[in-house]
């Protein structure tokens, strides 16, 4: 492995734009071959070709051995034949989300755009079009910020297989799976590292994509820690001093890169408290342990990813949700139902949410919301038996707030309607962390809030009728 000195990491520290941390909410969207079987996650590419496990009894059974039904043949019946990008944007536009994307490519060597480096792609099989090109195409011109997604270091020992007869062996499918490999090359940390061959081709495809669709941010999954450190090197390099985009920014997870470097993701995680960095959890609407679209599809409610997104604001981060469209390319009515409410509230009281940064105190109640993170353990778990672990979203009351600021404002955000129309808000007593409060304003109807502040706290005093769902935020001037 190659070893990049820490000065020239140094020279490639990057300070988080303000576009990102103004931007707060995020969508992308996990589609491809996979999503055609759209059996209990995305992860069928790789687990169809374990013997035993359920999706490949699944395979096996629908569709036939694995040395007569490959991943391939999934290629032509990926048609995306409702694929719309505008269609997309309106999607994104109307769920309040500010910057967006299609997964570029997931861990199956399939390339969602037109792509020179990886003849596998959207454009010479599947859709037939460029996915990533039209997206970004119509996300620009709703002037959404484009985000290009990267879990392609996971190809390394993805498709090996315990059924020797797999089509995965055949030397001439090697242009679909990539070349034989160790069987214990598909685990998390490999003893047998990705060698120079699939490290070119790991960087040479993120920096295609770069050059031909210069996206606001880059997304890299877990596991980026196998590419050897030059390229990676060479790929930030690239993206931060030499493309065209002056105000980038790359999410990484783990240890993935240094420090400084980008802004550090957490996989449906979340802290307890405010981090004095800029942060970032991915985390799925779909309520199913999928990232994309499965037979019978559930999804969490507006109320939760709203909750959600407060939390994370709060402490400095950003919420990106994901979402997966059929393999025709529509998305279900649940989903789209999920994300209005989103927007729609947003809508209201996104002030309290856009363009914010942590407040003094981050958040009050007794509900408590503890570190956490889709950690190495839980991939490892997730490799052995081919299911993801669930992770929950907390349930808040109206006793639960979180809070933010701009300029000369504070936004105190409930977490619930209380049943006798008062809120509590101790955080903020006579003695707390404001003094003289001359204002409060609820943002949902713009109304003045009748309030006392005690020793106690800011008491309010509530309309008899919510101005809208899930949560209630109020502007205070001092």
């Amino acid at each position: 492995m190659s070893n990049i000195s820490s000065y020239y990491w140094n020279d490639l520290k990057k300070e988080v734009p303000e576009w990102f941390r103004d931007a707060k909410f995020g969508l992308f969207f996990h589609w491809g071959p996979y999503s055609v079987p759209a059996f209990e996650n995305e992860w069928y590419s790789r687990n169809m070709y374990a013997k035993g496990l359920s999706q490949n009894l699944h395979h096996v059974k629908t569709y036939g051995p694995l040395n007569e039904f490959g991943y391939k043949e999934f290629y032509p019946m990926f048609k995306g034949e409702k694929f719309d990008p505008e269609e997309w944007a309106d999607l994104v536009v109307r769920s309040g989300a500010k910057y967006a994307g299609p997964v570029t490519e997931h861990a199956d060597n399939f390339s969602m755009w037109n792509s020179k480096v990886n003849p596998v792609n959207c454009m010479n099989y599947g859709p037939k079009r460029d996915i990533v090109g039209e997206c970004t195409k119509a996300f620009r011109r709703k002037g959404i910020k484009v985000l290009a997604t990267f879990h392609h270091q996971w190809l390394w020992g993805w498709f090996m297989s315990t059924d020797n007869e797999a089509d995965v062996y055949v030397p001439e499918n090697e242009v679909y799976y990539g070349k034989a490999l160790p069987l214990e090359t598909n685990r998390y940390a490999p003893y047998r590292l990705p060698n120079d061959d699939f490290n070119i081709v790991w960087r040479n495809k993120v920096i295609e994509v770069i050059e031909k669709y210069n996206p606001d941010a880059l997304y890299f999954d877990s596991r980026t820690n196998i590419i050897d450190e030059r390229y990676r090197y060479e790929m930030v390099d690239y993206y931060y001093n030499i493309s065209k985009h002056t105000d980038g920014i790359i999410t990484y997870k783990q240890e993935d890169l240094p420090a400084d470097i980008g802004v550090y993701d957490i996989e449906c995680g979340r802290f307890s408290e405010a981090k004095p960095f800029a942060w970032q959890t991915d985390d799925r609407l779909e309520d199913n342990i999928t990232w994309c679209m499965v037979q019978n599809p559930k999804y969490k409610s507006g109320l939760k990813i709203i909750h959600q997104l407060c939390d994370v604001v709060a402490k400095n981060g950003n919420l990106l949700l994901n979402v997966g469209p059929y393999a025709d390319g529509s998305f279900h009515e649940d989903a789209k139902k999920s994300l209005y409410e989103v927007g729609d509230w947003l809508k209201l009281n996104g002030e309290a949410i856009y363009e914010t940064r942590p407040f003094l105190v981050a958040c009050e109640g007794p509900t408590g919301v503890q570190d956490d993170n889709y950690d190495i353990n839980r991939i490892n778990d997730q490799l052995d038996k081919g299911l993801a672990s669930d992770v929950r979203l907390t349930a808040f009351s109206s006793q639960d707030f979180r809070f933010t600021r701009k300029g000369d404002y504070v936004y105190a955000i409930a977490l619930g309607w209380p049943e006798d129309g008062k809120l509590k808000i101790r955080t903020f007593s006579k003695n707390g962390a404001l003094q003289d409060i001359r204002k409060v304003t609820m943002l949902a109807n713009d109304s003045l809030v009748p309030f006392i502040q005690t020793e106690d706290g800011l008491e309010l005093t509530l309309p008899e009728q919510k101005p809208c769902e899930a949560a209630f935020a109020f502007r205070i001037e001092v």
